[in-house]
């Protein structure tokens, strides 16, 4: 008899994935979610994985084996299809303890860190495809090359995007302890959820922890670019390699994998090296030093692990598309170009505004931006503000959302507009009516402007009439 398993919260990134993976293994997978939406709307139906809306008691299958639920705010005993979960003798995990499961005799190589996760675990999944091999792989956000977000793939190795976030609501560790991991590749360790971590040391608690059960004969990567990613391999009780961008004196110089000799434009050109030995030369077209840094990161895991070979990296680095919502392009039929950047926390955003200004010194950069994480609308983390929009010609703000919002000191879009009009930046404030919001930005763009969409919501509607406008309005 085939098992069955029921997913409570199915539409989300993770969640959506783990149905895939479950599906692959031979499950059959139903499930639910209060709105069905893209990607997974787009996605699980394709492979025949029911959906039902909104959250009920009859939603769950009465010969299921396992049912799963997820981690939103609004998945607690209060939600009657959850209520009806945890009555029901049925086996209850959450989506990390899942992706346990399935990986128990994979060799797990989990990406974790504050930002990068998802597109350097998408560099390591694609290049081991460019090798011929066929990755198992669990990726946090849908990668353009490759044909889903999450494989289970028949090669030994298994690669996971961790994240340090609680993994249900009744299970406080963090989703990637729950992987078994045998490898990690840290991108960083800056402080970030500061709803669930209200300090820097809070925040390294988990990443320790994740460290320290490392194998002796495992391997840590990480990013010496970071100051806390590099602490914290003090301890390691494994073999570390580290890896960045920055380039010693020729004399002294610094070991592990770096980028040098960075030349960036449409297509960028690297030299990636090791211990101050050329490897190769690189190319690749996606934006920003950050993605620089995350080929480096991919390439040491890859390398060390004696997965790729270089000609294989540099012909994966070269055909690599990107992450949807990752410096991701959105029209090219507009003579004004339109980038959608994932801005969940300060670092992020930092690392988007900066490489718009680098690929695109001579034209004025507008951002639109949606303070929609907890994080941001937090007003402990006000100074996430100081300095950020500086680079901006001009910066226009959507209002917060207030899903959440007495969980915290909830900042105002009047408190962030006055903290910004404070370091005398250029700041225009948007409505929640799309409609009114697209005369207000187009009124503002000239010929030669270059706009950044900076959320992890979805500017309430704004991005698809923008494209629309823009293209029809080519000439």
């Amino acid at each position: 008899m085939q098992n069955k398993a029921h997913i409570i919260g199915i539409a989300g990134i993770g969640m959506s994935a783990t149905a895939l993976l479950l599906k692959q293994a031979g499950w059959e997978v139903t499930g639910s979610d209060e709105g069905f939406y893209p990607p997974a709307s787009e996605i699980l139906p394709k492979h025949g994985i029911k959906v039902s809306t909104p959250h009920a008691a009859a939603n769950i299958p009465p010969d299921a084996n396992l049912l799963v639920v997820g981690k939103h705010a609004k998945l607690t005993s209060e939600n009657p299809e959850v209520a009806a979960a945890e009555a029901s003798g049925i086996p209850l995990q959450s989506y990390p303890e899942v992706l346990a499961s399935l990986t128990q005799n994979r060799t797990n190589l989990v990406v974790a860190g504050s930002y990068g996760k998802s597109t350097t675990t998408a560099l390591v999944a694609w290049a081991l495809m460019v090798a011929k091999k066929s990755p198992g792989y669990f990726i946090g956000a849908v990668a353009k090359n490759l044909p889903l977000h999450a494989q289970l793939g028949t090669s030994k190795q298994f690669i996971l995007e961790g994240d340090e976030y609680p993994s249900s609501n009744t299970d406080p560790s963090a989703k990637f302890l729950h992987y078994n991991a045998h490898s990690v590749l840290l991108t960083s360790a800056l402080h970030d959820h500061v709803n669930i971590f209200p300090t820097q040391a809070d925040y390294l608690k988990p990443f320790q922890t994740l460290i320290a059960a490392l194998p002796k004969d495992g391997l840590l990567v990480a990013c010496a670019d970071e100051q806390h990613a590099l602490a914290l391999t003090q301890n390691a009780p494994c073999r570390v390699v580290t890896y960045g961008l920055s380039e010693a004196p020729p004399a002294t110089p610094r070991p592990g994998y770096l980028a040098t000799h960075i030349h960036y434009g449409e297509t960028t050109h690297f030299t990636l090296t090791h211990n101050g030995k050329a490897l190769g030369e690189f190319t690749t077209t996606q934006l920003g030093a950050h993605n620089i840094q995350n080929m480096v990161g991919a390439a040491a895991l890859l390398l060390e692990h004696n997965l790729a070979t270089i000609p294989q990296l540099q012909q994966a680095f070269a055909t690599f598309a990107g992450v949807v919502r990752r410096m991701d392009k959105l029209t090219t039929r507009s003579p004004i170009p339109v980038y959608e950047g994932f801005g969940s926390s300060r670092d992020k955003a930092a690392s988007a505004i900066a490489a718009m200004r680098l690929h695109f010194p001579n034209r004025r950069l507008i951002v639109v931006f949606e303070p929609h994480t907890f994080s941001w609308r937090n007003r402990a983390t006000l100074g996430w503000y100081d300095n950020l929009f500086q680079p901006a010609a001009h910066t226009f703000l959507y209002p917060p959302p207030t899903h959440g919002a007495t969980t915290h000191a909830q900042l105002s879009q009047a408190d962030i507009l006055a903290h910004l009009q404070a370091q005398n930046l250029a700041v225009t404030p948007l409505t929640t009516n799309a409609e009114q919001n697209l005369r207000t930005l187009t009124g503002f763009l000239q010929p030669h402007d270059v706009i950044l969409l900076l959320t992890s919501g979805d500017l309430g509607g704004l991005p698809p009439l923008l494209i629309h406008h823009l293209e029809s309005t080519a000439t």
